[in-house]
């Protein structure tokens, strides 16, 4: 008995074995494309803390849940690269459709393999500053989103760590930086300055700590238009030191723009923008009438759907107005450019016209036959003929010059003749009012007044 009951006790033990853990179950250090995207991972407890956690893709339980979070390189790979850089990080447990469903372009929101899915990417190479691609994969207890680049604002920052929340001071040689800080703040430079300037939202630190995957997603697609924002306003800063550079600027200046194509650019670029906040435009409605149906997502949160969607409205009318702005400028660049080219033409119109009477003479006097006067160059009676058709040349040439300056004359002459012709008619008009005007008497006893 006792060698069965040892062969059990075997057996058992056979089974108690751990079974092999697939390769993949830890992609983190499994990857094909280490070092290649960047990857955060987070739990929240769901009362405002949150905790940096590893790449497992577990959803969260209960109150807690995890966001995932994929950031993929801006620079030259293709499309089908990207998505080889997401199926190393996110399978398994996501399928291909999933894969497909956030990397592929253009705007989409839908129910993918039971979660919600919902991207707004735009075409364009990857290295553009103006190609903006976001996706979320979205379950009741984590989040997965899929980026182009940093967007800023996305992450989060230990609290009290804020810029924003320092008391700043003005730069001063007379005092040190110990003195500055005696005096309760901080010196902001003015780089630093302008870089905020730019910026139409807090920082990370300011960053509020979702509570729900509702909220989580809220803060995506805010954190989105915030991006958008940003490059709109440092559009409208670059727009406005070109017109100003325009306005102080001269001949040089406005050649070299046109030379560059600044403006076909930069109205290009509205264009591509524009795509984008028009992919929004059509992605966010919908996000909010599929979170509007589950019951986990909160109904302030479906109030701050509704206000993005007006933000992004307005920010596509806002971009229109930018892109009238460009068009205008572009338009009155044109317009200087035909303006010279047609000076240009004004100039060789007047050479050609003084020379075409000119060389209408020397051809006529040029000719190799007989009968031309003033050509006997062996008559000694005959020896001024090349004085005479240089006074011939020379009066032509008076004559086409008093063609052109007599307009401007008899508009200058006539113009005299008007202003004297006004100033003799308001003398007799005032010496005929003061005829008429009762007597001195009568005037200075009413003080200077006349009577009506």
């Amino acid at each position: 008995m006792e060698p069965n009951q040892a062969d059990g006790e075997g057996e058992d033990a056979d089974r108690e074995l751990p079974q092999p853990r697939n390769i993949r179950e830890n992609n983190h250090h499994y990857s094909r494309y280490p070092g290649a995207v960047r990857q955060k991972a987070y739990i929240f407890d769901g009362e405002g803390n949150y905790y940096d956690k590893e790449w497992d893709l577990a959803q969260g339980g209960g109150k807690e849940f995890c966001w995932y979070h994929v950031e993929l390189p801006k620079g030259n790979q293709k499309l089908s690269q990207s998505a080889q850089y997401i199926i190393d990080v996110l399978c398994p447990p996501l399928k291909l459709q999933d894969i497909l469903s956030l990397i592929s372009n253009g705007p989409f929101c839908g129910h993918v393999d039971g979660a919600l899915v919902f991207r707004v990417n735009s075409p364009g190479p990857a290295s553009s500053k103006f190609t903006f691609r976001i996706a979320a994969r979205v379950t009741e207890n984590s989040v997965i989103t899929v980026s182009l680049g940093r967007i800023p604002r996305l992450d989060f920052s230990p609290a009290n760590e804020s810029l924003l929340s320092e008391i700043p001071v003005v730069e001063s040689s007379n005092y040190s930086s110990s003195e500055n800080k005696d005096r309760g703040g901080i010196v902001i430079r003015e780089h630093v300055l302008e870089f905020l300037l730019t910026m139409n939202h807090s920082e990370e630190a300011d960053n509020p700590v979702p509570r729900s995957v509702s909220n989580l997603v809220v803060h995506i697609l805010d954190t989105h238009v915030d991006h958008l924002q940003d490059v709109v306003t440092k559009l409208e800063i670059e727009l406005d030191a070109v017109e100003f550079e325009l306005d102080r600027g001269g001949f040089a200046l406005k050649k070299q723009m046109l030379d560059d194509r600044k403006f076909p650019r930069m109205h290009l670029d509205l264009q591509r923008l524009l795509q984008v906040i028009a992919h929004g435009e059509q992605v966010f409605p919908r996000v909010k009438e599929k979170c509007s149906s589950k019951d986990w997502f909160a109904h302030e949160d479906i109030n701050a759907l509704e206000e993005l969607i007006g933000r992004i409205r307005r920010l596509k009318e806002n971009v229109g107005f930018i892109a009238n702005r460009v068009k205008a400028v572009q338009a009155g660049l044109d317009s200087w450019q035909a303006e010279q080219i047609n000076r240009k033409l004004y100039y060789l119109s007047f050479l050609s016209i003084i020379f075409l009477p000119l060389s209408i003479i020397t051809g006529v006097f040029g000719m190799n036959v007989g009968g031309v006067p003033w050509t006997g160059q062996r008559d000694p009676e005959l020896k001024n003929g090349f004085r005479n058709v240089m006074m011939l040349c020379a009066g032509m040439l008076v004559i086409v010059l008093l063609c052109f300056v007599f307009p401007a004359l008899y508009s200058r002459v006539m113009s005299w003749r008007r202003r004297q012709l006004l100033l003799r008619s308001l003398s007799i008009t005032r010496k005929s009012f003061i005829r008429r005007s009762p007597g001195g008497g009568e005037r200075s006893e009413r003080g200077g007044y006349l009577r009506l």
